[in-house]
């Protein structure tokens, strides 16, 4: 019910961090990753490590989600999996909503939102037409509790899980999972980087009292993709630990 073993998985973001935690874990299920990210020598750098392909991709520009989707069909005939993980977050400088300037705005919602809306359109041309495939968002459990100064990063990930069951409705004649997963606060480069003491952030909050690392988001993926999760659609898997229940 696992098995990944030459399925083609698009991976966006997928330069460092979370997102190269993804390819390495379809990887090491035998999928073939495809690693799209704005930063080429750090898709380069994830492929170097984990074999695939390396594709510079701006996921705002449709012209560069379809010539994205164009080189993948041309290059392996099918797409298989999609995971929408290109995100704008620890760059985001956090202030209140009404100090938030119309750029500041924009970049985020264009990046975070109409990224994965782009991207989803590109790429489920081919899941359409093989009636099979799996499209896993990234949402943020910062959704479902709020994150003061952070109002335009909130909303992304919060449009990210409507626009998901959307998809999911509309996608699901064509034999399309479509899922979103929000992790909890995250030990991952970025993350490192916001503050001090990282590592114990919000850890007392949570049942299970301990960090978050990367592998725990990436299961949630792996079994999305799979065919053990043929018959779940629509949905999102917030993984924090047990900090908050939905």
């Amino acid at each position: 019910m696992f098995e990944l073993k030459d399925k083609i998985v698009v991976i966006t973001g997928a330069a460092g961090g979370l997102g190269r935690a993804f390819a390495q874990a379809f990887v090491a299920q035998g999928a073939k990753v495809v690693v799209c990210d704005k930063n080429y020598a750090g898709a380069q750098e994830t492929v170097q490590m984990l074999g695939g392909m390396a594709l510079e991709v701006d996921v705002t520009s449709e012209q560069s989600v379809e010539k994205m989707a164009n080189e993948v069909l041309a290059t392996f005939g099918k797409i298989d999996i999609l995971v929408n993980n290109a995100a704008i977050y620890a760059t985001i400088q956090r202030k209140p909503f009404y100090e938030l300037t119309e750029a500041e705005w924009d970049l985020v919602l264009d990046v975070n939102l109409k990224g994965v809306w782009l991207v989803s359109k590109a790429v489920c041309r081919s899941m359409r037409a093989s009636k099979y495939g799996k499209i896993i968002n990234i949402s943020s459990a910062t959704v479902m509790s709020g994150s003061p100064n952070w109002s335009h990063y909130v909303a992304s990930k919060g449009g990210v899980i409507g626009l998901t069951r959307s998809m999911a409705k509309e996608l699901g004649d064509f034999n399309i999972n479509v899922n979103a997963i929000a992790p909890g606060f995250t030990l991952t480069e970025a993350s490192l980087g916001l503050m001090e003491n990282a590592a114990n952030y919000g850890v007392d909050r949570g049942a299970i009292k301990r960090p978050s690392t990367m592998e725990d988001i990436v299961g949630t993926a792996l079994y999305l993709a799979s065919s053990a999760a043929d018959f779940v659609t629509g949905q999102t898997i917030v993984v924090d630990g047990g900090k908050q229940f939905i």
